[in-house]
C-alpha cells in the first residue's frame, strides 16, 4: 500500500508539473533593477525572489490569465494581470512608496527565501478567518509538527502547545521582535493577551533552532509575530461570535488611515467569555490594543500599547484515568468537604492576571541598501491564583498556634493567594544591509526582569491575632539578558547562497527570599553562550530550493529547575542542542511540495526522571544524551479552480539514551532506581499530520474540511504503555461567506463545527508513579477535549 501511494504521488507530481508556457520578466524601481523583490503568482503556490539583475521566471504554466503581485521594501506593491497563450516577457516598474512600510521593523529576526531553515508564514487573513475566540496556539495548529491542547477543553482560556514535541518553555516567542517569553519560566501564556490574534499582521514559525532572535533560547521553534501594519485608508470593524459552552467573542477595531500623509492611529477592544467544556472551567478575558505612528519616506516612529486581563477558573488538575470512564468533565479544583460531609466547590478558585505592554519602535532607511531599527519596551504583569485549603498546619504559613483554654489549634481551613508581580524592560536593535549579492544584519538586545513572588493568607477559619492578609513567603528574581548577533548571506553566482549567523548571549540571574514551603532560595547564576549557525541553499531553478544548515543552541535552566533542586544537591546544568536541517522545496502554479529532515541532538537535556527534592517535589535532571529526528512533509494541490488541498505530516523518533527512572517507595520512604535503556521522550508523538480541503463553489463562499491526526504519546519518559495518551483523529468543518451592502463595505459570515465526528480524546496528561505495599501504583490526570461543538460569527467592515 505504501509503495502504491508513493507511486501515485510521483505520478501526480509529474502530471501537475507538466506545463505549456513560460512567464519571465524584470522588476525595476527608480529606473534600476530590484534584486530580491518578491514576485508571487496569485492563487497559486508559485512565489520567487528576483535575481541580482532583478529578473524572474515562472515555468510550466498553463495557458490563461494570471495576476502577479510584486513587492519590495520602500516601494508600492503592484498587481499586474498577464494573459498567457505563449511564452511571454514583462517589465514591471514599482513606484517608490511615500512612506516606509512596517515590515522593516521585524526583518532582522525573520527568515526569507534564501535562509536555510524550515519555516512557515501565516498571514493575518488566515488567522482572521479562524479567529472566533480560541487562543493563538489553536490558530497555528495547522502548521507542521504543531500540537495544541486546552485545560478547559475547547481552546479558550489556558492553552498549551508543542512543536516537534518541544514544550512551550523551550520555544522562543517575540512580538515585533520583542521577547514575549517569561524571563524566569521561559514560557509564553497567550491567555494573558486575549484576542491578540485580532491585532496580528502575520506570524512566522521557524522550526528547530532557526535564526538568532531576542529573548529565550529556541530549542524547538521560534514564533515571530508582527502586529498591525499601516493601513493607509480609514476603516472600522465589528466582529462578534457565539457558540457552545456559552462562548462569546466581541471585537471592535478602527483606524484613522494615513492623516496628512504622515500619521496613523489604530485601536482595538476585545472581550471573550466561555464556560468551558470542563466543569467550572470558565474564562473572562478582556484586552485592548492601541497603536500610533509617524510615517515618512525614510522613517517610522511607532508606539504600541496593549494589555490583557484574564480571570479563569482553575482546571489544571486534570481527571484521573479511572474518572474518565464515568465523568469526562469533572474538575477537582476548589473541591472541599463541609462540616456536614457534603462535597462543595470554592467559588473563587481562580487565576487572575493582567499584563500591560508598552513598545516604542524606530526605523530609518539610510539609503537603498542600509536601514536601522531600534525598539524599547516595558512589560508589567501582576496577578495571583487563589486556593481554598483544608486542615493545613498554621506553622506552614508562619501563623502561630492558637490557644483555647487547655486546647491548642494547630490546623485550620484557609484561603491563600500566590502572587506574581513582575517588570520586564529593555531594548532591541539592528543594522541591516542589503546588496545585490549579499546581506548583513547586526543586531541584539538587552533586557532586565524583576519579579516578586509572594503569598498571602486572605482568610482562615482560625486566624488568631494575626494580621488580615498575612504574608507567609516572599522572594524576588532578577535576570539580566544581553545578546548580540551577526547574520550574513552571500550569493555565489545566481543559484548558490551561503549563510552564517553568530550569536553571543550573556545571562545574570539571582533569587533572594523564601519559597512557599519556607525554604531559603538564595542563589545566583551566570551564563555565557555562543550560538553559531551555518547553512547553504541552492536553487537549481526558480521553483526549486535545496538547503542544508547546522546550528548550536544553549539554554539555561528555568526558575523551576533552580528552585526545586534539593539544598546541597546537584545544580541543574546548561542544555545544548545541535540541530541539523536538510530540506527541499518545489512549487508550480498548481502544486507545491516540501520535505525537511531534521536531527536535533541534545547534550544534558533537562527532563523529569522521578527524582525528588528534600520536600518530595519532583526535580528536573540533566540526561547525558537524547535526540529528536524526523521528516516534515508538506504538499498542496490546486485540484481544479474551485478545489484546493493542503496538508503536512511529520514522522519522527524522539529518544533518551540510557534513561534511569526513580520511583517513590511508600513502604520504605526511599526511592527505587530502574535502568530502562533507550526510551521515548514524553509528549513526542511519532506522527503528527494535518489536512485542509477548501472548496469554493461560488464567489465569496469557502467551505473547508480540516483534519488533524496526533499519534500515541507517552506521558512520562519511561515508554510504559500504561502511561500514554492514545492517538486521536479530529475533523472540523468551516464555512465562510462574504457579501456587500449599501451600509457595510463587507459582511462575512463564519461557521465552525469543531470535532465534527465527536472524537473522544485527551490531548495532555500528567502521572505520578509510586510503590505501595509492594505494588506499583499511579496517580494521574488527563485533560479531555470537547466533543462536537460549534462557533458562529459575523464580521462587519465599514
Amino acid at each position: 500500500m505504501k509503495k502504491f501511494s508513493f507511486l501515485l504521488l510521483m505520478q501526480l507530481i509529474v502530471l501537475l508539473a507538466t506545463g505549456q508556457v513560460k512567464l519571465s520578466g524584470v522588476v525595476t524601481g527608480n529606473g534600476e533593477p530590484l534584486a530580491g523583490a518578491s514576485v508571487v503568482l496569485e492563487n497559486s503556490y508559485y512565489g520567487i525572489s528576483t535575481s541580482s539583475e532583478g529578473t524572474f521566471e515562472f515555468k510550466n504554466l498553463k495557458e490563461g490569465d494570471y495576476t502577479l503581485k510584486v513587492s519590495f521594501i520602500g516601494f508600492l506593491t503592484k498587481e499586474v494581470v498577464v494573459s498567457l497563450n505563449a511564452d511571454k516577457q514583462v517589465t514591471i516598474h514599482l513606484s517608490p512608496d511615500v512612506v516606509l512600510t512596517d515590515e522593516i521593523l521585524i526583518s532582522a529576526t525573520r527568515a526569507n527565501s534564501k535562509t536555510p531553515v524550515a519555516y512557515t508564514n501565516v498571514t493575518g487573513d488566515e488567522i482572521a478567518s479562524r479567529n472566533m475566540g480560541q487562543d493563538i496556539p489553536y490558530l497555528l495548529q495547522l502548521t507542521p509538527s504543531f500540537v495544541a491542547t486546552s485545560d478547559a477543553g475547547a481552546g479558550v482560556g489556558y492553552t498549551n502547545f508543542r512543536i516537534r514535541g518541544t514544550d512551550l518553555n523551550r520555544i522562543n516567542v517575540t512580538v515585533n521582535g520583542i521577547p514575549a517569553n517569561d524571563a524566569e519560566s521561559h514560557g509564553t501564556w497567550f491567555v494573558d493577551l486575549p484576542d491578540l490574534a485580532s491585532s496580528i499582521e502575520n506570524v512566522q514559525v521557524q522550526r528547530g533552532v532557526g535564526t538568532s532572535t531576542n529573548g529565550a533560547a529556541a530549542f524547538g521553534a521560534t514564533i515571530n509575530m508582527q502586529t498591525n501594519a499601516l493601513r493607509k485608508d480609514a476603516y472600522g470593524e465589528y466582529k462578534t461570535a457565539a457558540g457552545t459552552f456559552n462562548t462569546f467573542k466581541n471585537t471592535v477595531s478602527a483606524g484613522s488611515g494615513l492623516i496628512n500623509g504622515k500619521f496613523a492611529v489604530d485601536a482595538r477592544l476585545s472581550k471573550v467569555t466561555s464556560d468551558g467544556y470542563i466543569d467550572r472551567a470558565s474564562s473572562d478575558l478582556k484586552s485592548f490594543f492601541v497603536s500610533g505612528g509617524y510615517y515618512s519616506e525614510n522613517t517610522i516612529i511607532k508606539v504600541n500599547i496593549f494589555s490583557g486581563f484574564e480571570e479563569t477558573y482553575q482546571a489544571w488538575n486534570g481527571i484521573s484515568s479511572e474518572m474518565l470512564k464515568t465523568n469526562r468533565t469533572y474538575n477537582s479544583c476548589g473541591e472541599y468537604t463541609d462540616e456536614n460531609g457534603v462535597t462543595r466547590y470554592y467559588d473563587n478558585q481562580v487565576d487572575h492576571y493582567q499584563q500591560d505592554h508598552y513598545q516604542l519602535h524606530f526605523s530609518h532607511k539610510l539609503n537603498s541598501m542600509w536601514n536601522i531599527n531600534a525598539s524599547a519596551f516595558y512589560t508589567y504583569g501582576r496577578g495571583y491564583y487563589e486556593n481554598y485549603k483544608q486542615n493545613k498546619k498554621l506553622a506552614d504559613y508562619q501563623l502561630p498556634d492558637i490557644g483555647f483554654g487547655e486546647d491548642t489549634v494547630r490546623r485550620t481551613d484557609l484561603v491563600n493567594r500566590k502572587w506574581l508581580d513582575n517588570r520586564f524592560y529593555g531594548v532591541t536593535y539592528s543594522v541591516n544591509y542589503t546588496g545585490s549579492k549579499s546581506s548583513l544584519v547586526l543586531g541584539g538586545g538587552y533586557s532586565m526582569y524583576d519579579g516578586d513572588h509572594f503569598g498571602n493568607v486572605i482568610w482562615a477559619k482560625y486566624y488568631g491575632s494575626s494580621n488580615p492578609n498575612h504574608e507567609w513567603y516572599r522572594n524576588n528574581g532578577k535576570k539580566k539578558d544581553y545578546n548580540f548577533y551577526a547574520k550574513y548571506n552571500y550569493s555565489v553566482g545566481e543559484n548558490l547562497n551561503l549563510f552564517a549567523d553568530l550569536q553571543f548571549r550573556k545571562i545574570e540571574y539571582s533569587i533572594v527570599g523564601i519559597d512557599d514551603d519556607l525554604r531559603d532560595l538564595g542563589q545566583s547564576h551566570d551564563f555565557n553562550f555562543f550560538n553559531p549557525k551555518f547553512g547553504v541553499s541552492y536553487q537549481p531553478s526558480n521553483n526549486q530550493k535545496l538547503y542544508l544548515s547546522f546550528a548550536i543552541a544553549n539554554r539555561e535552566p528555568n526558575r523551576t529547575a533552580f528552585v526545586d533542586k534539593a539544598p546541597g544537591g546537584k545544580t541543574p546544568g546548561v542544555e545544548t542542542l545541535q540541530d541539523l536541517e536538510v530540506g527541499y522545496n518545489y512549487s508550480s502554479s498548481r502544486f507545491s511540495f516540501a520535505a525537511n529532515y531534521y536531527f536535533m541532538n541534545y547534550n544534558d537535556q533537562l527532563v523529569l526522571t522521578g527524582e525528588i527534592n528534600d520536600v518530595g517535589a519532583p526535580i528536573m535532571v540533566n540526561v547525558d544524551k537524547s535526540f529528536r529526528t524526523g521528516i516534515e512533509l508538506q504538499a498542496g494541490v490546486q485540484i481544479v479552480k474551485s478545489l484546493q488541498w493542503n496538508g503536512n505530516a511529520t514522522f519522527s523518533s524522539n529518544k533518551i539514551k540510557n534513561f534511569t527512572e526513580y520511583v517513590d517507595n511508600w513502604d520504605t520512604w526511599g526511592q527505587e532506581q530502574y535502568d530502562l535503556g533507550t526510551t521515548d521522550i514524553a509528549f513526542s508523538p511519532n506522527i503528527v499530520a494535518n489536512s485542509q480541503l477548501v472548496f469554493s463553489p461560488v464567489k465569496n463562499l469557502n467551505l473547508s474540511f480540516i483534519s488533524s491526526f496526533v499519534g500515541k504519546q507517552y506521558i512520562d519518559n519511561t515508554s510504559n504503555d500504561d502511561r500514554t495518551l492514545n492517538s486521536y483523529f479530529v475533523n472540523h468543518l468551516k464555512a465562510d461567506y462574504s457579501f456587500n451592502t449599501n451600509l457595510f463595505e463587507e459582511i462575512t459570515l463564519h461557521l465552525m463545527v469543531n470535532n465534527l465526528f465527536n472524537e473522544v480524546y485527551e490531548s495532555n496528561a500528567w502521572v505520578y508513579s509510586y510503590i505501595y505495599e509492594g505494588n506499583r501504583s499511579k496517580m494521574d490526570g488527563y485533560y479531555p477535549q470537547a466533543g462536537t461543538h460549534f462557533m458562529f460569527g459575523v464580521d462587519f467592515k465599514f
